[in-house]
């Protein structure tokens, strides 16, 4: 098996939210522990060509405990993808938070 080389692109343009900064996003999803949501969730992410940083899944009974750290999307863009999990009919709730100090408030504001 060959090992595939990792392109790193340029932060892909929010035509929402031009003037927006690319920044570092944590997402905290508590789903039900259905087979195929963590790949419904990651698709999101596949959809807009990103790759998350870094990926950890803990089940608990019947819920799986998902924290998903990314990079390289405006806080609009972000917002936007919490969105369409939380309208996942597995997906409990959904936390997002910045990492690289982002004030909350951007993140706020991006979701007007």
């Amino acid at each position: 098996m060959h090992a595939v080389e990792t392109v790193h692109c340029i932060a892909r343009v929010d035509a929402w939210a031009v003037d927006s900064l690319h920044c570092e996003m944590q997402y905290q999803i508590i789903a039900q522990a259905e087979p195929d949501v963590l790949c419904r969730v990651l698709n999101y992410f596949a959809l807009q060509f990103l790759t998350p940083k870094q990926v950890s899944v803990n089940r608990q009974d019947d819920l799986f405990c998902i924290d998903i750290l990314i990079e390289g999307l405006s806080c609009h863009r972000a917002q936007v993808i919490g969105e369409k999990f939380r309208n996942l009919i597995s997906v409990c709730s959904v936390e997002l938070s910045p990492v690289d100090g982002v004030r909350p408030q951007a993140v706020a504001a991006a979701s007007r």
